[in-house]
């Protein structure tokens, strides 16, 4: 059985531990611990990757992980990193939401069969028969309002506001440590450093109320070099589930990752043992133009997430803009990823008939795309002259060229105009 807290030392995944919860985890025995997610969403993002392989790697040191699904929680809303009191979820809502969520869970953890696998629990199965005046009565009447007036989560929202709501979630939170504790043989809960406060409020719930004993580990939050919020895009949050974001952007978020961070990130979010990583770290390092640590990791990572073949369409769809992609490789490719490499490129359609009767490629390039591409049939002579349009990856020969170009997917051509300028032509 290995060393979960050492394991999480060199990934860098270690902020707070409880005295007493590494001679817990070390005494040889199969000890179960569980970490909420709450359904605001029906797919997680990768801000919950660091959460999940904590699981992950719980499991992998031969312990039981309990994933909590918070079909109660999600209807309160925690307050801790928030700057506004959150909108509340219908039941439909939740429960498709943790439907979604779920499923993405079973691809991390191991929900097969054996002593330690990884099972799913949802809080609203215990709290949906505790009316309020029991719960007051029978939870609330062992924490005193000083004890949660000092939580961070709490003390930062006294000025802006913050209703009984948000207020009570830290107990609500805490009775599920304590339900699990009792029913569950649960003794310890994971977390982010933003949980402490919570995640310590059901430590001393179990204490007042049976006198007993558990424990917490957070993990800190992860931040990246350049100051921005990592898990962000431009087009917001980067998540688990490819209707929300495709395997290709999915991808290249990693791909694209620093140096400083990818090295933080190969730790956090793969598998791959400590030697293994510090033989890739050197050779990043001798050859960081390569980009082999963010390779592997986004590699590693989108594999997991969305399987090989996903992954294999994601490295082809990558080189499709500004690498050495194949047409062989374009067609291999769905139309769903072939059209993922495209957002946010300037796109233009054209009826077939206008294409059928171009005369030449400046007119398809200028004219019919009506500027988008080129603004003049004059601009568009003189970039194919010095040799710097390509139609479908081939470079246009003359401004006269006939236009008989093979549609991708039966109606796309891409146009490469310099270097980095790129363009989808849609004819339909």
């Amino acid at each position: 059985m290995k060393d979960f807290v050492a394991e999480l030392k060199w990934r860098g995944m270690i902020h707070d531990v409880m005295p007493g919860t590494e001679e817990l985890l070390n005494k040889g025995e199969i000890i179960s611990a569980y970490i909420g997610f709450d359904p605001t969403a029906d797919s997680l993002h990768i801000g919950s990757l660091v959460q999940i392989m904590t699981l992950v790697h719980f499991q992998e040191c031969g312990h039981k992980p309990y994933a909590l699904v918070g079909g109660a929680t999600g209807m309160v809303g925690d307050p801790s990193g928030k700057s506004a009191e959150r909108n509340l979820l219908s039941a439909d809502v939740l429960q498709h939401n943790l439907n979604g969520i779920k499923s993405q869970l079973e691809k991390f953890l191991n929900f097969g069969e054996g002593p330690n696998k990884a099972e799913i629990v949802n809080n609203h199965d215990w709290f949906k028969e505790f009316n309020f005046l029991d719960f007051i009565r029978d939870v609330g009447k062992h924490i005193t309002v000083n004890y949660m007036m000092a939580k961070d989560s709490v003390r930062s929202r006294l000025e802006t506001g913050l209703s009984f709501t948000e207020f009570s979630y830290q107990l609500v939170q805490g009775y599920d440590f304590y339900w699990l504790w009792k029913n569950k043989n649960c003794r310890l809960q994971l977390g982010g450093s933003d949980q402490w406060g919570n995640i310590v409020t059901g430590t001393e719930l179990i204490r007042r109320k049976d006198q007993g004993e558990a424990f917490a580990v957070t993990t800190p939050l992860i931040k990246k070099a350049d100051g921005t919020k990592f898990g962000k895009t431009e087009g917001g949050n980067v998540w688990l589930d490819k209707k929300r974001t495709s395997p290709y952007k999915f991808y290249q978020y990693w791909i694209n990752s620093s140096d400083e961070d990818v090295k933080n990130y190969i730790r956090i979010f793969t598998l791959l043992d400590q030697a293994t990583i510090e033989d890739l770290e050197k050779q990043h390092d001798e050859q960081p133009h390569l980009r082999l640590l963010q390779k592997t990791v986004a590699e590693e990572v989108t594999k997991r997430v969305h399987g090989q073949e996903e992954l294999d369409m994601a490295i082809k769809a990558s080189g499709i803009l500004f690498g050495k992609t194949t047409g062989e490789d374009i067609a291999a490719l769905t139309e769903e990823a072939f059209l993922s490499v495209f957002e946010g490129v300037p796109q233009q359609t054209i009826s077939k008939a206008a294409y059928e009767n171009c005369a030449n490629v400046t007119d398809l390039l200028s004219d019919l795309t009506e500027g988008v591409v080129f603004s003049s049939k004059g601009e568009a002579r003189r970039m194919i002259k010095q040799g710097s349009v390509k139609i479908n990856k081939e470079k246009v020969a003359a401004a006269d060229e006939a236009v008989t170009y093979e549609l991708i997917k039966g109606k796309y051509l891409m146009v490469s105009k310099g270097r980095r300028n790129q363009y989808l032509i849609t004819v339909v």
